[in-house]
């Protein structure tokens, strides 16, 4: 058994502005983060011939207190360090009123921004005036997609093209997602298929996005046999994270998003765990301090997976704690029916209860779990017309099945530790999916 250890450290439509038109196979991976580390200060991490920075331009709150206010205006950065392709994520608040962090990115002439119906009243005149402010080269257009998981499809996506050749874009221009996670995906696959590649910038809208979808590179669409089958791996040259926008969130939205913070603290952040368990009625209550230090924390993990793993043949699917399962429900369930995240946290119960019966946690975390996600407000149990039929045809396509064999994320030993691993029992697996369905 190989293991390796990490430590932590269309609807379109066109307006005139003046001149703005918007119209490995590694068969078990063994992650474990030691409890004694922390991100109290910028780290440097060497690995081989790759290194990892993470950089921020505020520092760390106490553990075991809610961050403070800060009346600093400069953007937290944390940064992907992907060599010649790394990128920045900006975090903070209000920084769609700084031109100058989107600009510096756009390089040719041209901008495509791709949004919903549903952010576009919202943010779309606001993103507009940030990449057009004091840059009178720039022309800006936009397409505006109907708002859903049900259309991240090949159909939708075509209208991200129409808009793109109809309105001329070429090599040099830069396609901009304003959204969550399905408009994250789409635009930018996209842009890594449109004449073979250009430029994309995510500004992602929701806490889904801003903890996760929007940072790594991981683009897509969803089939009708499977969730996200069908994408690439395609960096954006930033990510521009405004806070600011989590205040139209609805509460259901904010809520799915927790999901994938606190599946951080679980797979590698004991730490973050236990922060997120003191502090998550700040969160539910849409503290701004609670929320910046949230997501900053959530993109320090993330960037340092996708630095060492960017394509996922190893350490990056540790991420996928509870997916698996989630994907199930979305694709049995219906796309759309449930948010991703809340897939994801009933997922999460899933690969927890399997764990145990493994004998690999300890009964205590897996009373944690249930906690901290039913305080989050999300599902601890899958839809009850999921069946184990049902869960285990569409997780035999499962993007983590190789050579016929299902690879699964599972927690072993303390709480931040976790395994991506093929060797398990099966029966174990079948108890899990008897006890949580009916049939």
């Amino acid at each position: 058994m190989a293991s390796s250890f990490c430590t932590k450290s269309a609807l379109s439509f066109s307006t005139k502005h003046e001149n703005i038109s918007t119209s490995f196979l590694i068969r078990d991976f063994r992650v474990r983060f030691p409890k004694s580390r922390s991100f109290s200060s910028p780290a440097r991490l060497e690995l081989n011939a790759t290194k990892l920075r993470v950089s921020a331009s505020s520092a760390t709150p106490v553990m075991d207190q809610p961050p403070s206010e800060t009346t600093s205006t400069a953007p937290t950065i944390v940064e992907v360090d992907l060599g010649n392709r790394s990128y920045p994520i900006y975090i903070g608040s209000g920084l769609l009123n700084q031109p100058d962090l989107l600009q510096r990115h756009v390089h040719g002439k041209k901008v495509l921004v791709v949004t919903n119906t549903t952010i576009a009243p919202l943010y779309l005149d606001k993103t507009i005036r940030a990449l057009t402010d004091g840059n009178s080269n720039v022309t800006v257009e936009s397409v505006i997609l109907p708002d859903g998981e049900k259309y991240k499809n090949m159909e939708t996506l075509m209208k991200v093209f129409d808009k793109a050749i109809e309105t001329r874009m070429d090599r040099r221009c830069t396609f901009v997602a304003l959204g969550g996670g399905v408009i994250g995906d789409m635009c930018g696959y996209a842009a890594a298929a449109y004449l073979r590649g250009v430029n994309f910038i995510q500004i992602p809208t929701t806490v889904m996005a801003q903890v996760d979808s929007s940072v790594g590179g991981k683009t897509g669409i969803n089939h009708p046999l499977g969730k996200n089958m069908i994408g690439a791996f395609y960096q954006p040259q930033c990510v521009l994270i405004d806070t600011d926008t989590l205040n139209t969130l609805p509460d259901r939205e904010l809520a799915s998003g927790l999901a994938e913070v606190i599946k951080y603290g679980l797979i590698r952040d004991a730490d973050f765990f236990e922060w997120q368990e003191k502090n998550l009625p700040a969160l539910l209550a849409r503290d701004p301090s609670a929320f910046a230090y949230a997501i900053k924390r959530s993109c320090e993990n993330k960037a340092e997976v996708v630095s060492q793993d960017e394509k996922e043949s190893g350490l990056r699917a540790t991420l996928n704690l509870g997916h698996t399962f989630g994907h199930a429900i979305e694709t049995g369930f219906g796309y759309g029916q449930w948010l991703h995240g809340e897939a994801v946290a009933a997922g999460t119960v899933m690969a927890v209860d399997m764990s145990y019966r493994l004998g690999w946690i300890e009964d205590s975390l897996v009373k944690r779990v249930h906690r901290i996600l039913k305080q989050a407000k999300l599902p601890t149990a899958p839809p009850e017309t999921m069946t184990v039929e049902m869960f285990k045809s569409v997780m035999a396509v499962d993007k983590k099945v190789a050579d016929g064999l299902l690879r699964l994320i599972l927690l072993k030993g303390p709480l931040g530790s976790c395994v991506f691993t093929g060797d398990y029992d099966r029966k174990a697996l079948d108890e899990t999916l008897r006890a949580f369905c009916k049939s």
